[in-house]
């Protein structure tokens, strides 16, 4: 007897509904709808033709400096001054501190269906590593209502202070899942990625960096990073987060790296919340707004994803937590306007995203984990466009997350007059 039986669920890619059964927090039946062949279950849940889709994932937020408007003096409009403020900030977080912000976003995240998500933790000399202490804590302790994935995560970079390295080899020892760079914080950036690689390929660990975040088409460091991933071997075990200078470059060289990115298996992550607002303000302006350029990414068969990155803080004013919101920007930004759009962009938050991180048990699929989303909306432009109330979230088949969703009749009211 399974546990939930799914009925009438609308499937996103074509117009068939289907039934989705689970048992003991896994997806063991998957069949189109047959109200005569439904098989017995302890409790039934009727869709009546609304999306049920795998959990969203966050590929790439920093939960660490989230919402912190408050505490901010001044308004910033620059990355580099974005840096230094944060730096300034990061002198007064303590654990706690850190601890009850991320679990304000979390919470909300959970809300908007997110069930797997990947931080990055800041490692430098004046955080040494209480924010990764943090995030591993929040991992254990929240496992069974999202995975995290944590990012051992050198914002200031490697070779500033010498204390560096051995609090990277620390961050592992503590737990991290994911060893984490900025090719533009560092001069040599061949030594960067270099020890980064190394790192990575000892510890069996992937590999996230931040690359290329300016409107500068000369910044193309995500060259490089092809050549380390090739020589390393860690095709398809790479990610690249921002990736917005490849839009400024020359048509030509752009079609040629997308190309080799596709060969290396590197993930991009556009960040769209974060790179419209700070880039586009510099010498490289004129038409382009400093976006990571996701047509020509999937033109060629990168994996192209998005994130929130950062939530109210320097870097990023604005957030809510909801996936949808990005997806909802790119539409608007990258030219992603068609029925088969929405899809891919609920595509990339989902399934793709879910490939970025190497999730094993992903999916609505026979034998995946049942991290499931019951949306109030039938079909992909709908869900994107008016981004509704996630109705249900359940992880590995238990409820973590319930949205009453009303509807009043307006017009039994009364006249306004």
């Amino acid at each position: 007897m399974l546990d939930i039986l799914f009925t009438k669920s609308a499937d996103l890619h074509t117009n068939t509904l289907r039934d989705i059964g689970v048992k003991d927090g896994k997806i063991v039946y998957i069949a189109n709808h047959s109200s005569d062949a439904a098989p017995e279950s302890r409790e039934i849940c009727r869709l009546e033709g609304k999306l049920l889709l795998p959990g969203l994932v966050e590929p790439h937020i920093h939960l660490d400096k989230a919402l912190l408007l408050d505490r901010m003096v001044e308004d910033v409009t620059e990355l580099r001054r974005a840096i230094e403020v944060t730096s300034h900030l990061k002198q007064s977080f303590t654990a706690e501190d850190i601890y009850e912000r991320s679990m304000r976003v979390i919470r909300q995240a959970v809300s908007k269906g997110i069930t797997h998500m990947r931080c990055h933790a800041e490692i430098d000399p004046v955080m040494g590593l209480t924010s990764m202490e943090a995030m591993v804590s929040l991992k254990k302790q929240l496992k069974g209502i999202i995975n995290i994935q944590v990012v051992a995560f050198p914002q200031d970079g490697l070779f500033h202070d010498e204390r560096m390295p051995m609090l990277m080899q620390q961050a592992v020892a503590l737990g991290a899942d994911v060893i984490g760079g900025i090719t533009y914080m560092d001069k040599d950036v061949s030594s960067h990625l270099d020890f980064v690689y190394q790192m990575a390929e000892e510890q069996g660990l992937p590999v996230d960096l931040h690359v290329d975040f300016s409107d500068n088409p000369k910044q193309l460091a995500i060259k490089e990073v092809i050549q380390a991933t090739t020589k390393y071997g860690m095709q398809g075990k790479v990610s690249v987060g921002h990736l917005t200078s490849l839009g400024a470059a020359e048509q030509e060289e752009a079609e040629r790296i997308a190309a080799d990115m596709a060969e290396a298996g590197i993930h991009a992550i556009s960040l769209p919340l974060t790179d419209l607002y700070l880039n586009g303000r510099g010498d490289y302006k004129g038409d382009y707004r400093g976006l990571t350029p996701i047509s020509l990414l999937l033109k060629h068969g990168v994996n192209v994803i998005y994130g929130s990155n950062n939530v109210q803080n320097a870097f990023t004013p604005f957030g809510t937590t909801d996936p949808l919101d990005v997806g909802l920007l790119l539409a608007q930004t990258s030219h992603l306007g068609s029925a088969r759009d929405a899809r891919q962009l609920l595509q990339m938050a989902t399934t793709g995203a879910a490939d970025a991180l190497g999730l094993p048990n992903y999916g609505i699929r026979i034998g995946a984990d049942a991290d499931l989303i019951v949306n109030s909306t039938g079909d992909a432009r709908s869900l994107l466009y008016e981004r509704p109330e996630r109705e249900r979230v359940y992880k590995q088949g238990r409820l973590v997350s319930q949205t009453e969703v009303k509807q009043h009749d307006w017009l039994s009211l009364g006249t306004v007059g």
